[in-house]
């Protein structure tokens, strides 16, 4: 029996095939568990180049590789800010498989016009980028915990934050703020939910090569983060996909609170 038979995860933010989500969904399923992957219906039009050239759709590829390991997997079109998408998709994981016991909460605004002087960010982006990580990390969150206290049977929750929940910079005030605000999301809810015997646990990646960071790349900005790495390189899905995972299970079972960093050395706050 695998490590993660017979659970049920819920992933958000898992279409793109260059992805944290994706990964963390499929190496979730390598252990056994099934697997929910949500999405925001992109329109395939706007795909990167790879993903057309692959003939990738969205959550419904990363569902087939999913299947590949021999377990279920249900694909969700959800915006995690819609409080009523939110409970829709636990109703319909519980319909589907009768219980929920992982939640990862990957969804993320894209990179874009966040990334900017503080006086040039437009409220709009700004609120955007609050909404999707730490309101629908909240949603997401409760609505799990709705459906899983009932099972009375533990569960895992890990919160993908960013080495800019642990460090500022330039140019990313809403983006720190979101990201540190889910580090004291993580720390709050693990001493809440420990008597419950669920731990929620933090991720926090650098520089990582996914369809999120494209946008950086064309700026040249990832080759000056990779020479900057004590590693020397950017790290890459399958590496915070397999530590996320990780967290999911028994082997982890003392470990809560905690936002653990996987950057490559190049920030070791804690």
């Amino acid at each position: 029996m695998k490590e993660l038979s017979g659970k049920v995860a819920i992933v958000t933010g898992a279409g793109r095939m260059r992805g944290i989500g994706r990964a963390t969904a499929v190496r979730l399923a390598e252990l056994g568990a099934h697997v929910v992957v949500t999405g925001t219906g992109r329109n395939p039009k706007t795909f990167p180049d790879d993903e057309q050239k692959a003939n990738w759709k969205d959550i419904e590829s990363t569902a087939q590789q999913i299947r590949a390991h021999g377990v279920k997997a249900l694909t969700l079109i959800v915006d995690v800010t819609d409080q009523t998408q939110v409970e829709n998709m636990i109703n319909a994981t519980i319909s589907e498989f009768s219980r929920v016991d992982i939640l990862i909460n990957n969804a993320a605004a894209p990179i874009g016009e966040d990334r900017v002087p503080i006086i040039e960010v437009q409220p709009d982006v700004f609120q955007r980028v609050i909404d999707i990580k730490i309101r629908g990390t909240y949603l997401c969150t409760q609505a799990f915990l709705k459906a899983n206290l009932k099972q009375n049977s533990g569960g895992k929750i890990v919160n993908i934050s960013s080495t800019a929940g642990k460090r500022g910079v330039p140019n990313t005030f809403a983006y720190n703020a979101a990201n540190f605000a889910v580090v004291g999301m993580t720390q709050s809810a693990a001493k809440e939910l420990g008597p419950n015997n669920i731990n929620v646990n933090c991720v926090c990646p650098g520089a990582t090569e996914t369809a999120r960071m494209d946008e950086l790349q064309k700026r040249g900005q990832m080759d000056l983060i990779a020479e900057q790495t004590p590693i020397g390189r950017n790290g890459t899905d399958e590496e915070v996909g397999h530590l996320v995972a990780h967290l999911c299970t028994e082997a982890t079972s003392w470990i809560t609170g905690q936002s653990i960093n996987i950057n490559g050395g190049t920030v070791v706050e804690h």
